[in-house]
């Protein structure tokens, strides 16, 4: 009886162990998925890489660089609204329901494209205090000081072909006016507002 009971609490000390591993590893790998934006700002905020691919921010990366981003900011709140509700509303009548199709040709969409997603905004919300100068980019080998004007035109990269950015990630910097297209800041892993 003394030795089931002791292979049982061995096999539950293993149990633990491994999932303790484990739970350390994905910790890990969350952690560093996560971009902290810090420094001389008001609010001190972190970004999420992983969740930009349901933002409606994004911007596909062939057309990031070409213009077409004006014409998808022309888009009023509104109609975009409007067109989810007639679709919504409408097609619920039509047999077999024409939702589930438009949800499918999306995911296959987001799931083959690469995307970037500009960074005003994220700097807008840390609010930067008007004594910042510049930023510093906290990457994997160096650390790369920027304008906060060129930071503020920046987009990130965060998804290529729908899938995070793990070996040189979680984002690649690339400046709006596509100077450094061909050779992106990568490995971002924390921005100091100085």
């Amino acid at each position: 009886m003394q030795i089931k009971l002791y292979i049982f609490l061995i096999y539950k000390v293993k149990l633990l162990f491994m999932s303790a591993i484990l739970i350390q590893d994905t910790y890990r790998e969350v952690k560093i998925m996560i971009i902290p934006i810090n420094g001389n700002v008001t609010y001190p905020i972190t970004l999420d890489p992983t969740v930009w691919i349901f933002d409606d921010r994004k911007i596909l990366f062939e057309e990031a660089f070409e213009g077409k981003q004006e014409k998808q900011e022309k888009d009023s709140e509104l109609e975009r609204a409007s067109k989810r509700w007639d679709r919504e509303v409408y097609q619920q009548s039509i047999k077999p329901p024409v939702n589930q199709s438009i949800k499918k040709f999306e995911r296959d969409k987001i799931l083959t494209n690469s995307y970037v997603i500009p960074l005003e905004d994220f700097i807008a919300n840390a609010e930067v205090k008007p004594s910042a100068k510049h930023a510093i980019l906290i990457t994997g080998e160096k650390e790369i000081k920027i304008s906060l004007t060129d930071l503020t035109n920046s987009y990130f990269l965060f998804a290529v072909e729908g899938k995070p950015l793990k070996e040189d990630g979680p984002v690649h910097l690339y400046y709006k006016d596509g100077s450094n297209r061909d050779n992106p800041i990568k490995h971002i892993t924390k921005i100091v507002i100085e």
